[in-house]
């Protein structure tokens, strides 16, 4: 059949691969049978991020033996957030799956994940329960989830879960970048989308290992306030900068006025007041004002580029129009 031909897919699964040979060819057939099973036309999307085994010659043979599956192969290691972006700009389908290459995700969940999107949800995150993790994985993840949903307002127990349905029009409008994969539940959520989250069987890891040392949760931290930053004040810089510069800027004026009055005093020779010269609060009070000023024109300078630079459509998110001019 002709790619002319050929039925647009309904469905678009989108699988980052890194070094995951031994399980893709197992992972394209699940998926097949489950998506099959819908009724639905489909497609998967598999996008080799720099893999140094056999995975890219093994998408090459399944993309040889199915034209639902495709494949992308990156010059080398861009990471998953790069991977995801790749693949959802590709997808064709209205849904768009984001499942992980080691075969812990099972595609039996579809049918659910479907469900769930079809019931008013415009992207539905997995919950790994039971997770089939070690212990020093699933305790910082508690910890990192429930400061995620303490910062968002968006409380789900398993964040930066692998395993997602969502509708394409959120992918289209996701901006990933870094390691912002981890948060695109709280990047959908502050556009406007409707995210919701079911429990997924969670399998054990068959092949490989994984690719996340102990630094991620510092990583995690670090980009959990770029996100905070990104989705409420990425507009409106000034605000946030030009508060911190105020509070800078009153801590030190009111410490110089102090010590204004400390010197007053001790030049006109009143008992208990001495020089200030040597006082630690006149180099911190000093320090505050001038930090506050460096504040409030950072903030500034952030605020003109963001008013000629940031597309107004990166704002705000429309969800449908209606009469003769829509």
């Amino acid at each position: 059949m002709s790619e002319a031909t050929q039925p647009r897919p309904q469905l678009s699964f989108v699988v980052p691969v890194y070094n995951e040979e031994p399980s893709l060819r197992e992972l394209a057939r699940e998926i097949c049978e489950h998506a099959g099973a819908t009724g639905r036309e489909f497609e998967i999307i598999f996008v080799d991020d720099g893999s140094t085994d056999g995975s890219w010659q093994r998408i090459e043979e399944l993309a040889s033996e199915d034209d639902r599956i495709r494949g992308v192969k990156f010059r080398r290691n861009f990471g998953k957030a790069a991977a995801l972006h790749a693949g959802f700009r590709r997808a064709q389908g209205e849904i768009v799956f984001q499942l992980d290459a080691d075969l812990q995700d099972d595609p039996k969940e579809i049918p659910r994940f479907l469900e769930t999107l079809e019931a008013g949800f415009d992207l539905v995150n997995g919950w790994k329960r039971p997770r089939r993790d070690p212990w020093h994985k699933t305790i910082p993840s508690r910890i990192f989830n429930w400061l995620v949903g303490l910062a968002t307002g968006l409380r789900l127990h398993d964040h930066n879960c692998g395993y997602k349905c969502m509708r394409k029009v959120v992918t289209e409008e996701l901006r990933l970048y870094g390691d912002l994969h981890r948060f695109i539940p709280v990047l959908a959520y502050a556009r406007g989308f409707r995210v919701t989250e079911i429990p997924v069987h969670h399998r054990r890891r068959l092949y490989g290992h994984s690719k996340y040392g102990p630094s991620r949760f510092l990583k995690g931290i670090l980009d959990l306030l770029t996100v905070c930053f990104v989705t409420g004040f990425a507009s409106r810089p000034l605000h946030f900068l030009g508060t911190l510069g105020v509070l800078a800027c009153l801590a030190g004026g009111l410490g110089l006025i102090y010590l204004a009055f400390v010197w007053i005093m001790h030049q006109a020779g009143v008992p208990g007041y001495g020089p200030i010269g040597q006082r630690p609060l006149l180099v911190y009070s000093a320090a505050a004002l001038l930090l506050g000023f460096q504040m409030m024109g950072i903030g500034f300078l952030a605020e003109l580029f963001a008013a000629f630079s940031l597309a107004p459509e990166a704002v705000y998110s429309v969800e449908a129009e209606t009469g003769r001019s829509a």
